[in-house]
């Protein structure tokens, strides 16, 4: 437990206290909008731009380029999911949870490849070498990619995208010494899973 405890200061011990309070700021909003996703809360959006604009900042300075990038997308995303949760179909009922269908899951798939495509690119561009963990980024921008979409028009299988790519990134920022963002994806895979069971009990319904 110790050695746990003094992972998380030691990787804090050249970090400006001013980047510190801003992770801690993404960190606290991030959870609250997992929160109000899993309870289907339009609330969900306002707090997560909170949580994706200080995490552009924060991934720019540690020049992180694909979980950069794939918060500004989740910033403009958020606009969207906030105007399409909230807006009233021809038959005066909002948007509700549903699955997939053929179509859909095309279309996240071109999403996927375009993403991992251009965050490759970005990364071409602003480094000499590409490391593995860097490499997991691309893949893990697609997969984070295709979830907000499917959040954004309360597709059940979004949560399934979270949990694949929390699980992925939980030891990828403890590699890279962001502990609390590590520690923040552990938590976000804990409700990602509390959010679909959840959620297929409301599309059962």
């Amino acid at each position: 437990m110790e050695s746990i405890i003094d992972f998380f200061i030691e990787s804090y011990s050249n970090t400006s206290y001013n980047m510190i309070i801003l992770e801690l700021i993404a960190f606290l909003f991030g959870v609250i909008s997992v929160v109000y996703a899993k309870k289907e809360n339009i609330l969900v959006y306002p707090t997560g731009i909170i949580c994706t604009v200080i995490s552009v900042y924060i991934l720019f300075k540690a020049q992180y380029f694909g979980d950069m990038m794939m918060n500004i997308y989740y910033s403009s995303m958020s606009l969207y999911g906030w105007w399409n949760w909230t807006r009233y179909k021809n038959d005066n009922t909002r948007i509700v949870i549903t699955s997939t269908n053929y179509k859909e899951r095309l279309i996240a798939g071109l999403f996927f490849l375009i993403t991992i495509v251009i965050t490759y690119s970005v990364y071409l561009v602003n480094s000499s070498i590409i490391r593995l963990e860097n490499y997991i980024d691309i893949f893990t921008s697609g997969v984070f990619f295709v979830a907000m979409w499917f959040m954004a028009n309360k597709k059940i299988e979004s949560w399934i995208f979270w949990i694949v790519g929390d699980l992925i990134t939980i030891p990828l920022y403890a590699y890279r010494g962001l502990g609390m963002l590590s520690l923040q994806y552990l938590i976000f895979t804990i409700l990602a899973i509390q959010g679909y069971n959840q959620w297929k009990k409301s599309l059962v319904k």
